[in-house]
């Protein structure tokens, strides 16, 4: 089964919660903390997060830690390539039409 990288990404409490883990790998009760969220909801989106690959878990003592995987997204930015692409030159443009001013 294939997964939609940005369906998953398009909830907010997953992008936060991938945010939270770029910065450091952190357990459930740490997200919980940090975010505000329901330990229930949190462990319902790292379960996605898990499935479509977008984190890892290690067991440490009796705490999951989790970790940003960015393989898959990887495959976002390889999406978005093409419209960098666009808005540079879009912006080259606009550089060049004000220089001309």
């Amino acid at each position: 089964m294939t997964v939609d990288a940005f369906a998953v990404l398009a909830e907010p409490t997953r992008r936060r919660i991938l945010d939270t883990l770029r910065g450091a790998e952190r357990s459930v009760g740490d997200l919980v903390d940090l975010l505000g969220v329901s330990q229930p909801a949190v462990s319902k989106h790292l379960r996605v997060l898990r499935e479509a690959g977008f984190v890892t878990c290690r067991t440490a003592a009796q705490q999951r830690i989790y970790r940003v995987d960015v393989r898959p997204l990887r495959a976002v930015d390889g999406w978005l390539a093409p419209y960098r692409r666009l808005w540079t030159e879009h912006l080259d443009a606009l550089e060049r039409h004000l220089d001309k001013e």
